[in-house]
């Protein structure tokens, strides 16, 4: 078997393609995912509150953290659903697991930025 490892870029241009990688993700996930633009523009909001209200150094790395969270499990649901995809287009019982397992994943990350802020929200005005 051919070393592979002598092909791969390393250092900075490593670091510049995975960049560039990345940037490409987030621009092909905010084109082709309505439910990633959908949580990017209220995650926006709620750091722009994050920032106003003033939490301290640790509140503020936790609000933030939380829709962070968020925007991270829904790429990867949709890269598991864009592999899903690309497999088939027949519906097929394991895939639909797949896909079922990432969308329930998405939904406990909403669960925990609702929970965050709202324990947030009790203890600042409750």
């Amino acid at each position: 078997m051919e070393d592979r490892a002598r092909f791969r870029n390393r250092g900075i241009k490593r670091l510049l393609l995975a960049t560039k990688f990345s940037a490409q993700g987030l621009v092909a996930a905010f084109k082709n995912e309505s439910a990633f633009r959908q949580e990017l523009f209220l995650g926006l909001v709620l750091v722009g509150l994050a920032l106003w209200l003033e939490p301290g150094f640790v509140g503020r790395a936790i609000l933030i953290g939380s829709v962070l969270v968020v925007w991270m499990v829904e790429l990867l649901n949709s890269g598991i659903e864009a592999a899903i995809d690309y497999q088939s287009t027949k519906v097929h019982p394991m895939a639909k697991l797949a896909k079922d397992l990432g969308s329930a994943a998405v939904f406990i990350s909403l669960l925990n930025v609702g929970l965050v802020w709202g324990l947030f929200l009790w203890d600042k005005f409750g």
